[in-house]
């Protein structure tokens, strides 16, 4: 057996004795670096909260003008409503046959939103008409009768006036004749001594007492003529007499038939007034908000019959929408008539209406604690809605200049009053950028509730130190005050 080849080498084993230590310093330095890797987070944090100043910070907030009203100024909800509005009704109960209007309708003052059945007074209607053209044809035949009445007066008075001429012609030529008569008996009377005297003969005489007795007949005549014109002229008076009793009692049928038209004009606008009232028009400009009957039901003005309504259609002008607020009494003081507000629709939170304070109500509410107000629309437009909900902002915040509606609503960010620092009187605030400080200086509003509008300097999404201490400098590092 050969016992050499079990001898062990000792050589070798020296050698690896002698690396030992260098293997040894390798490893322990790659643990030591596996556990300082490992460590490096929990070895930061505690270098820097050794090393760093804790703050505290909060993210400035972009928002809306209905948010930022609350910081800056007096501000309120409310709703619009219309301070003229208008629930129409016929004036007559009646069927409705027509309806001209729908929600939404816009409208002119006096034009037809509904119809009600107006056959029976439209035929009222041309019957009072009818009659009417009866009245006038009649006065006009009263007209006429009085024209003539009066021709035949002129003639009798005409004849009238001839009776007394021929009266007076007959008492002339009674005069005449008794004057002949007269002459007559004296030549008669001179002819009869003369003859008794035996001076003149009997023819003489007989001559006198012919001319005596052709007078005594002349005037026999006369005297008959003079009774019989008399007579005439007494007629023909009593026709004039008569022919004005006929005048008179034809102008008295004129003005009958005259008040007969008054009273026929009249029957015709009351049975027009009534077919008018069967249309329902609008009584001022605006838009119909709400049809309450249709057609075929029966509407009624007290609304007191089974199945009846009282109004056909509600509308409201446009132009007096106004926004009604139910103010606290602790922040009346704030707010007077005639005072500026701006306005902001739920619907429409961006855009900005300008407004004024037109009414305060002189009564408060106990229950609630508030005071009725009425702010108007200085340009109100077709978005304005009644009922809508609505903010009023009476201090709005400045807007800058030259920005939109919509620039203005959106440049509105808000921050805790805490992060503002006045540095040479002027606002500024630090800004954390990952974990270093930017002293930012900013222009701000008013401050309410701890937290105050900034109006430019802030974007919106920024961190910004809360109470930051005195010694913080812009560009210094800082750590984030853990929340616990």
């Amino acid at each position: 057996m050969d016992l050499a080849s079990l001898k062990i080498d000792r050589e070798p084993r020296k050698r690896s004795d002698r690396r030992f230590p260098v293997v040894k310093w390798l490893v322990i330095l790659a643990v030591l670096a596996g556990l300082g890797y490992a460590l490096r987070v929990p070895l930061r944090r505690l270098f820097e909260r050794v090393a760093l100043p804790e703050v505290s910070v909060a993210r400035a907030s972009k928002t809306n003008p209905l948010t930022a009203s609350a910081v800056s100024g007096t501000a309120a909800n409310g709703y619009v409503v219309a301070s003229r509005r208008a629930a129409l009704s016929a004036d007559i109960s009646g069927r409705i046959v027509s309806m001209d209007v729908s929600e939404g309708s816009i409208v002119k003052k006096g034009q037809v939103v509904a119809r009600l059945f107006a056959e029976d007074y439209a035929a009222a209607v041309a019957s009072a008409e009818a009659r009417q053209i009866a009245i006038h044809s009649s006065v006009a035949r009263a007209r006429s009768q009085v024209v003539e009445q009066r021709a035949i007066l002129g003639t009798l008075r005409a004849n009238v006036q001839a009776a007394k001429a021929r009266i007076d012609a007959a008492r002339a030529r009674v005069n005449d004749a008794t004057e002949r008569l007269n002459l007559a008996v004296i030549e008669y009377n001179r002819a009869k001594v003369l003859v008794d005297q035996e001076t003149e003969t009997i023819a003489v005489l007989d001559t006198a007492n012919s001319e005596r007795l052709r007078a005594k007949a002349s005037l026999r005549a006369g005297n008959a003529q003079l009774a019989t014109e008399d007579a005439n002229a007494q007629f023909a008076a009593a026709a004039v007499t008569r022919g004005e009793a006929a005048v008179e009692v034809a102008l008295r049928a004129v003005a009958e038939a005259r008040a007969q038209v008054a009273i026929g004009a009249a029957d015709v606008d009351q049975a027009r007034a009534l077919l008018s009232k069967t249309e329902v028009r609008a009584p001022f400009d605006g838009i119909v908000v709400l049809k309450d009957a249709e057609v075929g039901e029966v509407v009624s003005p007290n609304s007191q019959g089974a199945g009846s309504r009282g109004s056909v259609v509600t509308m409201v002008d446009r132009r007096s929408l106004e926004v009604q607020i139910d103010l606290p009494e602790t922040t009346l003081e704030q707010v007077s008539t005639g005072d500026t507000a701006a306005i902001y629709l739920d619907a429409y939170p961006t855009h900005r209406y300008e407004g004024r304070v037109a009414r305060i109500w002189p009564t408060a509410n106990r229950q609630k604690g508030t005071v009725e107000l009425r702010v108007t629309f200085n340009a109100p437009d077709d978005r304005i809605r009644p009922e809508m909900g609505a903010r009023i902002v009476f201090s709005p915040p400045a807007r800058p200049e030259g920005a939109s509606d919509e620039e203005a609503a959106r440049s509105v960010v808000v921050v805790a009053d805490a992060a503002v620092v006045r540095i040479d009187g002027r606002p500024h605030v630090f800004v954390l950028e990952r974990d270093r400080l930017r002293l930012q200086p900013v222009s701000i509003g008013k401050a309410r509730g701890g937290r105050v509008t900034v109006a430019s300097g802030l974007r919106g999404d920024e961190r910004v130190v809360l109470d930051p201490a005195n010694d913080l400098e812009d560009g210094m590092r800082v750590r984030v005050k853990e929340t616990p």
